[in-house]
């Protein structure tokens, strides 16, 4: 029989994959219809490989947690709510690449009516995100976008470019990385950490070295993938280091 914490998760989980059902329709979206069709907390739009990964992961989770329940195993779901807690009090970090959830009692019909679309407000704390857990974590709501304004956020923005200096009289030797971005404008010192904290994640979730160069060079508002292989050749060792693999 199952117990009020089996229950809790169940229903969760079910509202999880309700929602990335909707993301996996969403996908096929424009990022300015996209930005309209719910009201969105501030987030970087999910990849439709990561809402499949996502969707695949809960689905494991949810038959892991059927099994349990058949078992009379009562101890498995209170386990997962504390490791939960503990990850969201001690181990998360403040970041915008989550997958928000989407409602569909909140879904706005996208078109050329969208921008006189009435105001929905932006679901509580027990749906604002994949960050939280509802009912067991406490948090802080957040603010509701403002309507017809809601913008898909993007964490990295690129620095402006500086003044080129005339060259001196005598140069001196170029190092190796100014001679590699000689006359291009290589990405900014924000954008390579962001594309270091991209492959760190990937190579967490089991993504191998050839592939991450194609794959974050996919994601929105990331450098040319010449400049993706570029970053991770130049930082290799650290990306390994801070994955656990050094």
């Amino acid at each position: 029989m199952a117990t009020p914490a089996d229950q809790r998760l169940l229903e969760l989980l079910e509202k999880w994959l309700t929602s990335l059902e909707l993301h996996a329709k969403y996908a096929s979206l424009d990022d300015d219809s996209y930005s309209k069709v719910q009201p969105w907390p501030e987030h970087q739009r999910p990849s439709r490989w990561i809402i499949d990964l996502a969707r695949q992961k809960a689905i494991t989770l949810r038959n892991s947690l059927e099994e349990r329940i058949k078992m009379g195993d009562a101890k498995f779901s209170d386990s997962l709510e504390l490791m939960t807690f503990l990850a969201n009090l001690v181990g998360s970090e403040h970041i915008e690449r989550f997958i928000p959830v989407a409602d569909p009692a909140t879904e706005r019909t996208v078109g050329h009516d969208t921008q006189n679309a009435p105001t929905v407000e932006a679901p509580g704390p027990a749906a604002s995100g994949t960050r939280e857990m509802p009912k067991f974590i406490a948090g802080t709501p957040r603010e509701p976008p403002a309507s017809g304004t809601a913008q898909v956020a993007r964490t990295e923005r690129k620095a402006k470019a500086p003044p080129v200096k005339p060259a001196p009289a005598a140069p001196a030797p170029p190092s190796s990385s100014e001679s590699a971005s000689a006359g291009q404008e290589g990405p900014s010192q924000d954008v390579r950490e962001q594309v270091i904290a991209d492959a760190v994640r990937l190579v967490q979730w089991g993504r191998k070295w050839y592939e991450l160069a194609e794959v974050i060079a996919k994601m929105a508002d990331r450098p040319h993938l010449t400049d993706v292989r570029r970053i991770l050749k130049d930082n290799k060792a650290v990306i390994d280091k801070r994955a656990g693999r050094g």
